[in-house]
């Protein structure tokens, strides 16, 4: 027999909520650079047909501010409302070039999926062990992400079918759920697990995730430091932070 493993989760937490790009796959930097192509793409052309100077897309700190953890719609008008910005709403089938919030946000997915062809999808080493931990300990399991390309990104991990369910952006649009820091996403994930928000414990990279955990009233919500953010991570409502998901296993 192998060595008895324990995990650092508090009794009574029944069932681990992941989210995705940051927490268990390697996406959230091919994320932060897709925005930051589109949005500079953009820009540039606005300035330069304005006469005025190019003020480029900040990858960390607009990122986080922003467009981290966020359905693609909603952090595109977020950005553009911080920098004063105001685009045509558009329609979902909008090219990527069209300069509507619909076309700008195509763009970004457009550049993602370019990312993930040129340089795959990669996952965590710690994430993948803790993960296995929470599956021999019988816990129940779900992916929660806004992001629309979950699916996609799960096949290309190498995680496919290892989730008890998943909310993405595509259930969040279908069943109308708005996206963090709102907790709804992370509510409906409880509930296809028949868990209560009290029995069921979050995994967060992004700000607006933690803050969605913590309004969501869950069990626990583990803050998971990728970029030198702990203090921001607790100030929205971590109840613990972790530099990677191994710190959980206790052997």
């Amino acid at each position: 027999m192998g060595p008895v493993v324990r995990l650092r989760l508090p009794e009574g937490v029944s069932a681990c909520l992941f989210d995705l790009d940051g927490v268990l796959t390697e996406t959230a930097t091919l994320h932060a650079e897709a925005w930051k192509r589109a949005f500079d793409e953009f820009l540039s052309r606005r300035a330069a047909a304005a006469g005025g100077q190019f003020a480029p897309f900040d990858e960390v700190g607009e990122y986080d501010a922003y467009l981290d953890g966020r359905p693609r719609l909603e952090g595109t008008r977020a950005f553009l409302d911080a920098r004063g910005i105001e685009l045509p709403e558009g329609t979902p089938g909008d090219p990527p070039r069209r300069e509507t919030v619909n076309g700008l946000a195509a763009r970004k997915n457009e550049l993602l999926l370019a990312l993930f062809a040129e340089r795959g999808v990669v996952v965590y080493p710690g994430s993948l062990r803790f993960l296995e931990e929470v599956s021999r300990s019988s816990l129940l399991t779900a992916v929660v992400s806004s992001s629309a390309n979950t699916a996609a990104v799960l096949r290309a991990a190498g995680l496919e079918g290892r989730f008890d369910a998943c909310v993405d952006g595509t259930v969040a649009a279908a069943e109308h759920l708005a996206g963090k820091p709102a907790p709804d996403t992370y509510l409906e994930a409880a509930r296809r697990l028949g868990v209560a928000p009290s029995g069921a414990a979050v995994f967060e990279d992004a700000l607006a995730g933690v803050e969605a955990g913590r309004r969501g009233n869950f069990g626990l919500v583990v803050g998971v430091d990728r970029i030198g953010q702990e203090a921001q991570l607790f100030a929205h409502g971590a109840d613990m932070v972790v530099a990677d998901l191994a710190e959980l296993i206790e052997a």
